[in-house]
C-alpha cells in the first residue's frame, strides 16, 4: 500500500509528496480507515513506527474549515518535548490547509497561552497539567471537542498524570471519538479504557516487547558504576562509529553523577536531560544533539517516548530498566528510518535478573561480549550498589568464556510466560551489606 491508496485529499497528498513519503507504516495504513469510521481506537505499536501520523492523517482529512474559536481536536501528551514534536508534525501536514493549532505546556507564561486560546484554535496539543490549569482559568472550554487523542498514555500514567487525564475525560462531551496510541498496554491503561471508551477497536501492529530487527544488541557484564564509567569512556574514545549516543540511566541523580565523570574527558559534547532540568536546558541539549554539537545525551526514561531524534547511532543502557518493556522503548531510539542501529547494555550482578526478564520477553538472548582488554576494573562501589562482599568476588572482572548468556531455553513443562508488565526492583541493602527484608 502507498499513501496514494489512502483516501487522502489533495492538500494532504501534496504535503506527503513534499516530505518524500511513499509508503505508510503498518500502524498508519491500518488505523486510517478505522479512525475515519468514527470508532474509538486503541493503537498499539512500537516507538518509532509513525503513530503520530497514524492519528493526524485521518483527523486532518475529516477536519472542516471553521471560524469558531473553541478547539475541536484535543491531543494530550505526557511531556513538553512531545508537545513540540506533535506540533511539528501538524505543521508538516498542513502546508496546504488552513488549520489553527498550538501546543501548551508548563514552565512557560500561561498568559501568553491564554491569549493564543482566546484568539481561536482548531487543534490543541497539551500536557495534562497545563491543560487543566488553562481550563481552571475559564479561558478554555471543552464543549466543542469532537476528537480526543491520548498519545503515549502508559508513560503519562507512569508520570503520575492519571488524575488530570480522568478529570479531562469527565469534562469532555459524551459524544466524541476517543483515540489512544501507545507502545504498551498495561493494566492501568486497560482500566482507563474500560471506564471511558465505547467499544474501542484495537489495532496492534507489534506485540509488546517485540524487538526491532535492525538493531544489533550487545551486553557487557560489568561489576559496578565506576567500571561502567570506564567502559563508556573506552567505547567513546576508541570507536569512531559512536556519533550520536543516547545513554539511559535509572535516576536523575545518576544522570548528573555520570555527567560529572565524563565532562573532563569529553568537554562541551555531553548533555543531560531529566525532569529537574529547566525547559530551556532540555531544549538546548536536544538542539545541540540534532545539530551534531553534542555527541552524547544522558537521559532518564522520559526521553524514551515520543522524541523525534534522527540518526541516533547507539543507545547505551548504562543501567538496565526496571520494567522489561522499557528496554524495547529505549533501544527503539536507534535503528530508525530503515537504518541500522546498535544497543549496548552494561549489566551488573544485581541487574542480571532484569536481563533475564528482557530476554524472556524477546524470546532471545542478548549476545554477551568480553570486556575490552586492559579496561580498568574499579573496586569502588557507590552508595546505591552496596553488595554483600562476603558472598561473592565482586572485584574480579566477569568472564564469559563459556557463557551462553543469561537466557536459556527451557523444557516445555518448565516454561513460564512473561507478559513484560512485571516490575522488579533492585535489592536494597543496609550499611552492613545485608539485604533489607520486606515486612509482611
Amino acid at each position: 500500500m502507498t499513501f496514494e491508496s489512502l483516501n487522502l485529499n489533495t492538500p494532504l497528498r501534496n504535503a506527503i509528496e513534499d516530505l518524500g513519503y511513499v509508503y505508510p507504516t503498518p500502524i498508519q495504513s491500518e488505523a486510517f480507515s478505522v479512525v475515519m469510521s468514527g470508532k474509538d481506537v486503541i493503537g498499539i505499536a512500537q516507538t518509532g513506527t509513525g503513530k503520530t501520523f497514524a492519528y493526524l492523517l485521518p483527523i486532518l482529512r475529516q477536519l472542516k474549515y471553521s471560524e469558531q474559536k473553541k478547539p475541536r481536536i484535543l491531543i494530550v501528551v505526557p511531556t513538553r518535548e512531545l508537545v513540540l514534536q506533535v506540533v511539528r508534525e501538524i505543521k508538516k501536514l498542513t502546508n496546504y490547509i488552513s488549520v489553527r493549532y498550538a501546543g501548551v505546556y508548563g514552565g512557560t507564561n500561561i498568559n501568553t497561552q491564554k491569549q493564543i486560546i482566546h484568539n481561536g484554535l482548531d487543534i490543541l496539543v497539551a500536557t495534562p497539567g497545563r491543560l487543566m490549569d488553562l481550563y481552571m482559568t475559564g479561558i478554555l472550554r471543552f464543549k466543542d471537542i469532537q476528537k480526543l487523542v491520548i498519545d503515549e498514555v502508559d508513560e503519562m500514567l507512569k508520570l503520575g498524570f492519571r488524575p488530570q487525564v480522568e478529570a479531562v475525560m469527565e469534562l469532555l462531551p459524551n459524544k466524541r471519538q476517543n483515540l489512544m496510541f501507545s507502545a504498551t498496554l498495561t493494566e492501568e491503561v486497560e482500566k482507563l479504557i474500560l471506564d471511558f471508551f465505547h467499544e474501542p477497536q484495537k489495532i496492534e501492529i507489534a506485540r509488546h516487547g517485540t524487538p526491532i530487527e535492525k538493531i544489533t544488541q550487545i551486553a557487557y557484564h560489568v561489576p559496578n558504576f565506576f567500571t561502567k564509567v570506564n567502559l563508556l569512556k573506552y567505547l567513546l574514545k576508541n570507536d569512531d562509529s559512536f556519533e550520536r549516543v543516547l545513554v539511559f540511566v535509572a535516576t536523575k541523580k545518576l544522570a548528573d553523577r555520570l555527567e560529572e565523570q565524563l565532562i573532563k574527558d569529553f568537554p562541551e559534547t555531553i548533555g543531560v536531560i531529566h525532569s529537574n532540568k529547566s525547559q530551556n536546558q532540555r531544549f538546548n541539549v536536544l538542539d545541540k544533539f540534532r545539530n551534531g554539537k553534542n555527541k552524547v545525551i544522558i537521559a532518564t526514561d522520559i526521553i524514551a517516548r515520543g522524541l523525534d531524534i534522527a540518526d541516533v547511532s547507539h543507545v547505551i543502557n548504562f543501567d538496565m530498566p526496571s520494567e522489561s518493556g522499557d528496554y524495547i522503548h529505549r533501544i527503539g531510539r536507534t535503528g530508525r528510518a530503515d537504518k541500522d542501529g546498535v544497543a549496548i547494555s552494561f549489566i551488573n550482578e544485581a541487574e542480571q535478573e532484569q536481563q533475564m526478564e528482557v530476554e524472556a520477553l524477546m524470546k532471545k538472548a542478548i549476545p554477551l561480549k568480553q570486556l575490552p582488554e586492559g579496561l580498568e576494573i574499579s573496586s569502588v562501589f557507590t552508595e546505591e550498589e552496596r553488595p554483600n562482599l562476603g558472598d561473592k568476588e565482586y572485584y574480579k572482572a566477569p568472564s564469559i568464556k563459556h557463557s551462553k548468556g543469561a537466557f536459556q531455553e527451557k523444557k516445555e513443562k518448565n516454561r513460564k510466560i512473561n507478559s513484560g508488565s512485571a516490575s522488579r526492583k533492585k535489592p536494597q541493602y543496609k550499611k552492613s551489606g545485608k539485604k533489607i527484608k520486606k515486612k509482611r
